[in-house]
């Protein structure tokens, strides 16, 4: 396991963000029943919590700037 972390280290930004994308995309078990449940559920809270001013919203340029800017 540490090997395959050690190469995946030694890849440049996009190309880890690519393999990570595919890697979590690959934890989507469809075997599940409840995950898109859970899912909905998850996303409702969160935008109720939005709607009653529980948390902030900022706009995506600036979420994908100091995304890029913490992980460079």
């Amino acid at each position: 396991m540490k090997e395959i972390e050690k190469e995946a280290l030694r890849l440049g930004p996009r190309e880890r963000a690519l393999l990570a994308e595919h890697l979590i995309g690959s934890l989507d078990v469809e075997d599940d029943p409840d995950a898109e449940r859970l899912w909905i559920e998850e996303a409702e809270r969160r935008y109720k919590a939005y709607k009653e001013g529980r948390v902030q919203a900022k706009p995506a340029e600036t979420v994908l700037r100091e995304a890029r800017e913490k992980y460079k």
